[in-house]
């Protein structure tokens, strides 16, 4: 039974081949490569060795098929993964540049990506410790992230701890409502990790140290995990400043899913009985190895190859 579960968007992802090269060229794109947030993920919790699960949907065709034979490939519990004859597979059209900036083109709307219900009950679910909810899933559909939100309550009512990515994609933000349901799941949250910009928003203070006072009056939370990209990230919790993370040095070929891996790998850490320090490097390293290979869940994620990059980048 998973430890870990999950809920939310579930896409193939067509990238350009190259940085600089605009969505609206005619021009040539690589994939389909199995992706969305939620599953790059629930792959990467699979893959460092802990029982995870996805409540998510698909298309019965060749894409969903792409997804749930990878998901079930690394090891993640696929039985919560809907296959859908009523519509195709979610897609996500994908261009990035030099900067590390990206711009995507999502089809998601009317698709199975955003119709799974919240389950009824927790049958199959009970071991659950951990359960990760992220702000681009609620901003998928506002239909989709009331049940999202309505997993979340019922999982935290059982006891299990709520992490929360606000993870804000403005190419999803087409109501403004969408905002309420992330404010309602950082209300209920015990682990947040946000990004910088995520942080002050959502604190409603620019000086990040205020940033961080506030979001602490939040009584659930117990953890901040503030990321902040190249410069690391910075682990909080209601004492003040628990510790700095680095990150481990990499040929960066896509920073698509990075963030998502990180997460996993820090959820993963704490499940696994590790200390904060130990979290982190599991999530810095996990986050380098992702961005070292070309598509959103193609990085070298192991506990061998994170042990490695540990081991042999002592920060």
């Amino acid at each position: 039974m998973p430890k870990i579960m999950t809920m939310g968007e579930l896409l193939c992802e067509i990238m350009r081949p190259r940085e600089g090269m605009e969505l609206y060229e005619t021009g040539d794109f690589k994939g389909p490569f199995p992706s969305g947030a939620p599953g790059i993920f629930i792959s990467t919790a699979a893959r460092l060795g802990c029982s995870s699960g996805i409540i998510a949907g698909v298309g019965d065709d060749d894409f969903g098929k792409n997804i749930t034979d990878r998901l079930a490939k690394d090891g993640v519990d696929c039985r919560w993964i809907q296959k859908s004859s009523q519509g195709s597979t979610g897609v996500a059209f994908v261009t990035y540049y030099a900067n590390g900036d990206r711009r995507f083109i999502f089809h998601m709307d009317h698709t199975p990506a955003v119709e799974p219900k919240a389950p009824k009950n927790l049958d199959g679910m009970e071991d659950v410790e951990y359960f990760h909810v992220m702000g681009c899933s609620l901003m998928a559909s506002m239909e989709f992230g009331k049940e999202i939100l309505k997993a979340m309550d019922l999982f935290q009512k059982k006891g299990v701890k709520i992490s929360f990515d606000p993870n804000v994609r403005l190419e999803l933000m087409r109501d403004p409502k969408a905002l309420d349901m992330v404010r309602e799941a950082f209300g209920n949250c015990h682990i947040f990790m946000p990004g910088v910009q995520e942080l002050k928003m959502l604190a409603g203070k620019e000086d990040i140290e205020e940033a961080v006072k506030a979001v602490f009056e939040n009584e659930n939370l117990e953890i901040l995990v503030l990321k902040n990209g190249s410069k690391g990230s910075k682990i909080y919790t209601k004492k003040g400043l628990a510790l700095e993370m680095g990150v481990y040095p990499v040929k960066q070929m896509d920073a698509t899913g990075a963030g998502d891996s990180f997460d996993a790998a820090f959820i993963c850490g704490l499940a696994q009985g590790k200390g904060l320090d130990e979290a982190a490097r599991m999530g810095a390293a996990a986050g380098a190895l992702n961005a070292a290979a070309f598509g959103p869940m193609e990085g070298d994620i192991s506990l061998e190859t994170i042990e490695k990059m540990i081991h042999g980048n002592t920060k």
